[in-house]
């Protein structure tokens, strides 16, 4: 099965804290590239890790050519024509940044985006910038768009401080962009609040159609007195994935899923055989975990699951 999202990587401070080094990734069949990036390092506002470390807050950067991004030739080769790097702070300090790169073609339909308020209009959000693929249209619709809290997945995020899915969401009546979504064929959509260095607000918005989903399965899971309990998900093969998973929780520093809630870390994890694996998890071949983190406390966890 084809997903929007081609590679995912973890990029994290080295021992003196200056620079950022390879934490791990996720590259399907993309094996050069992968050995482009293991031995890359992006000082402080240096490459797209490093810009959006720089910057405090996520960024996009829709072409490679000509830009600061360091593995231009490798990612050419591979069919990457898109990166997108989400910070992940706890107050002024960073902990790590997770980077999303994908392709253009005209098999998938889906678009990231970036959110935020600005000083002059602070009680409302508009696109800061966003990857829309061949979605041309439903780009200029968005970026003439204006969320204020509560209102679309955006500002739904915003008001509650925490990752909102939504699925069918051409259908969905708290949804802004609904007609324009069904049009475009976008059908399931997620919204993360993300802390970031400064006092601006910021969400990301994932957007992606049945075909090219983001991943097999998105799951949100929050924090419960002393376990983590899934709070919602989606599946491409089952639309009962959070009842699946109510049953199921998860103690604090075990396994993937516990040790981010411990360390405020995003997470890549491997088969069923990784020591950092739930078992709980099914037999899923690999894990991205990021961490929702305000005010230095964990808020939940958004998990991809490949």
């Amino acid at each position: 099965m084809k997903t929007f999202i081609k590679v995912t990587e973890i990029w994290i401070p080295g021992k003196d804290r200056t620079q950022l080094e390879f934490g791990s990734g996720l590259y399907g069949a993309l094996s050069e590239f992968k050995a482009a990036s293991e031995q890359q390092r992006f000082p402080y506002n240096e490459g797209l890790p490093g810009k959006a470390w720089a910057a405090g807050h996520p960024i996009v950067l829709k072409e490679f050519k000509d830009s600061y991004f360091k593995r231009t030739l490798a990612a050419t080769k591979a069919g990457l024509t898109c990166g997108i790097a989400l910070p992940v702070f706890s107050g002024e300090f960073l902990l790590a940044v997770v980077v999303f790169l994908c392709g253009d073609d005209d098999e998938h339909a889906g678009a990231i985006e970036v959110w935020c308020n600005d000083s002059t209009n602070p009680d409302s959000l508009q696109v800061l910038d966003g990857y829309y693929g061949t979605l041309h249209d439903f780009e200029a619709i968005s970026k003439i768009t204006r969320m204020f809290k509560g209102q679309g997945l955006p500002g739904m995020a915003w008001q509650s401080g925490m990752p909102v899915l939504i699925e069918n969401i051409a259908d969905a009546d708290d949804f802004k962009r609904a007609s324009d979504a069904k049009l475009a064929g976008i059908t399931t959509g997620l919204s993360i609040p993300v802390a970031s260095g400064n006092d601006q607000v910021y969400v990301m918005t994932f957007l992606s159609a049945k075909a090219t989903p983001l991943s097999k399965r998105i799951q949100i899971w929050r924090p419960d007195g002393d376990k983590l309990v899934c709070q919602t998900g989606y599946s491409k093969h089952s639309n009962d994935l959070a009842e699946i998973f109510e049953t199921v929780s998860i103690k604090k520093g075990i396994g993937a899923l516990g040790r981010v809630w411990l360390t405020g870390m995003p997470s890549i994890t491997g088969a069923a055989n990784d020591s950092l694996y739930n078992p709980e998890l099914d037999n899923l071949s690999s894990m991205l975990a990021i961490p929702v983190i305000e005010n230095g406390k964990l808020k939940a966890i958004v998990t991809f699951l490949f």
